[in-house]
C-alpha cells in the first residue's frame, strides 16, 4: 500500500515546479479591438449603451483617459502591429495590397520568436491576398480580410452577382460559414482560450461591430425597447455593442474556468473615433438601401468624427486589465497605439534590437505606478491624406495641406473650441519644426 505521506513530497515537487514553469513564461496577451467605437459608446464613460462586461474590465483595470490612435482603421492597426507611426510605411488611410513590408518585425513575429502561440480572430485589413495574416507570423487566422463585411453573409461591400469578392477565411484560405460575425468571432476566441497548450498565447481579437453595416438579432435590440427617444439606427448601434459585450463576458468566463484569468493581460482598445452616419444604395447588393444608419457613434464631449484629426477622431476608449497584477485606477498621461508593441514585449520578458527604431515607448513602468510618470512631455504624430498633426505636452497643432494651421491647448480646451494659432505664433513655429522632423522619416 502506498501511503499519502510517502508521495506527498513528490506531489509538492510537481506543484512547485509547475508553478515555476508557469511563472517563468510570459503571460497570455489578449488584445480586443472593436471597430469604430466612440468615446461615449461604453457604459463606463457614461453612455446609455449597456456594457456590463466592458465596465467590469474598466472597474478592475486601468482606464486610459488619453488613449490615442489614428483616425481610420488600417493605420491604427499597422501602428499596433509595428510599434511605429503608420506613415513610416506610407499608410495614411484604409489600404490594400502590401501594407506592412513582408519580413518587417511585427508584434506576432516577435512574440512568436519568444515562444508564444499567435492568433488573429476577426478583421485583418492590413493587406489583401497574398499579404495575409500567416505571412506576418500569426500561427492561426480566422475572420475576414477586408475593412467591413455584412454581419450575416460575410461579404465585402463591393461583392455582386458579377463580382466574386470573398473575405471570410480560416488560416488564410477562403471558406463559407453561417452565423452572425460577432458570434463566430467570440466562439473562435473562446475555443483558442480553452485549447490546452504549453505555450502562452497572443490573441488579437478584432471585432466587426459597431462598424457599419449593422444587423442585429432582436435579443439585443430589445434591450433598448424602453428608450423611445433613441433613434432607431442608434438603437441598432447600441445593440451591436451590447452583443459584443456579451461575447467579452463569455471570453472572461472561459479564462476563469480554465484558470488563466490571472495570467492574462487584457487590452480593450477602439481603433478610431465613432462614425457619425452611413448610407448606401448599392453596396452589399443593395441590402441596406432602405436602412440608412442615420445615427451611429457618439464621441461627446470630444470634437469631430472618424477620419478627423480632432480629438473625436483619434482619442478613444482604452483599458488595460491584468487581474492580480495591476491595481485599478486611471491613467492620465497620453498613450499611443504604437506604445503597445514595446509595452507588451516588456511585459512578456521579450527584447528586440528594433526597439531603438520604434516610435512607441513602453509604458509598463508607468502603468504599474502612475507616480513614475515621464519627466518630460512626450510628443505624438499623425499624418493622413490632406493633413497632419503633432502633440507635445498639452499643445496640439493641426496643419492642413493648403497651409492652414490650428493650435489647441488641450489641458484647458480638450474640446478644441479655441484656435490659438494667432495668439501663440512661436508655439506654432516650434511645433511645425517638430512636425517636419517627424515627416523626414516618413515613406512617400
Amino acid at each position: 500500500m502506498i501511503h499519502l505521506f510517502s508521495i506527498f513530497p513528490f506531489l509538492l515537487f510537481l506543484i512547485v515546479n509547475t508553478t515555476e514553469a508557469q511563472t517563468n513564461q510570459g503571460p497570455n496577451i489578449l488584445v480586443i479591438v472593436p471597430d469604430d467605437l466612440g468615446w461615449s459608446d461604453v457604459g463606463y464613460q457614461g453612455s446609455e449603451i449597456l456594457t456590463p462586461n466592458i465596465d467590469r474590465l474598466a472597474r478592475n483595470g486601468k482606464i486610459l483617459e488619453q488613449f490615442y490612435v489614428m483616425p481610420t482603421c488600417t493605420p491604427t492597426r499597422v501602428s499596433l502591429m509595428t510599434g511605429k507611426f503608420p506613415s513610416r510605411f506610407g499608410v495614411l488611410a484604409p489600404a490594400y495590397g502590401e501594407v506592412i513590408d513582408l519580413g518587417a518585425p511585427t508584434l506576432p513575429s516577435l512574440l512568436q520568436e519568444a515562444g508564444y502561440f499567435t492568433a488573429i480572430v476577426g478583421k485583418w485589413h492590413m493587406g489583401s491576398p497574398p499579404y495575409t495574416p500567416l505571412k506576418y507570423r500569426f500561427d492561426q487566422s480566422y475572420g475576414y480580410f477586408d475593412g467591413q463585411i455584412d454581419p450575416y453573409t460575410h461579404e465585402y461591400k463591393t461583392e455582386t452577382a458579377q463580382t466574386d469578392r470573398k473575405s471570410w477565411h480560416r488560416n488564410d484560405h477562403y471558406l463559407e460559414e453561417e452565423g452572425h460575425v460577432t458570434d463566430l468571432l467570440t466562439a473562435e476566441a473562446v475555443a483558442i482560450i480553452r485549447e490546452p497548450r504549453e505555450k502562452p498565447f497572443f490573441l488579437y481579437l478584432a471585432h466587426h461591430v459597431p462598424h457599419y453595416p449593422l444587423d442585429e438579432p432582436k435579443k439585443y435590440l430589445s434591450l433598448y425597447d424602453d428608450r423611445p427617444q433613441m433613434h432607431p439606427s442608434r438603437k441598432l448601434f447600441a445593440a451591436s455593442v451590447s452583443h459584443l459585450d456579451e461575447g467579452i463576458g463569455k471570453i472572461l468566463q472561459a479564462l476563469e474556468e480554465t484558470g488563466q484569468r490571472e495570467n492574462t493581460v487584457i487590452l480593450f482598445l477602439s481603433d478610431n473615433g465613432g462614425q457619425k452616419s452611413w448610407s448606401s444604395t448599392d453596396q452589399y447588393r443593395g441590402k441596406y438601401a432602405d436602412k440608412p444608419h442615420v445615427v451611429l457613434g457618439n464621441n461627446f464631449p470630444l470634437r469631430g468624427w472618424k477620419g478627423d484629426l480632432y480629438e473625436g477622431g483619434i482619442r478613444v476608449p482604452g483599458i488595460i486589465n491584468w487581474e492580480g497584477r495591476l491595481p485599478s485606477g486611471k491613467i492620465s498621461v497620453p498613450i499611443h497605439m504604437s506604445d503597445w508593441l514595446p509595452t507588451l514585449l516588456e511585459i512578456s520578458g521579450t527584447t528586440t534590437q528594433e526597439a531603438n527604431q520604434l516610435d512607441g515607448e513602453s509604458v509598463w513602468t508607468y502603468l504599474q505606478n502612475p507616480q513614475t510618470r515621464p519627466a518630460t512631455a512626450r510628443s505624438f504624430y499623425w499624418k493622413i491624406k490632406g493633413a497632419s498633426a503633432v502633440r507635445q505636452g498639452d499643445w496640439k497643432l493641426v496643419v492642413r495641406e493648403d497651409g492652414r494651421t490650428e493650435l489647441y491647448q488641450l489641458k484647458d480646451d480638450f474640446r478644441e473650441t479655441q484656435d490659438q494659432s494667432k495668439q501663440h505664433p512661436n508655439k506654432v513655429k516650434s511645433l511645425m519644426t517638430l512636425l517636419e522632423s517627424y515627416q523626414k522619416s516618413d515613406r512617400d
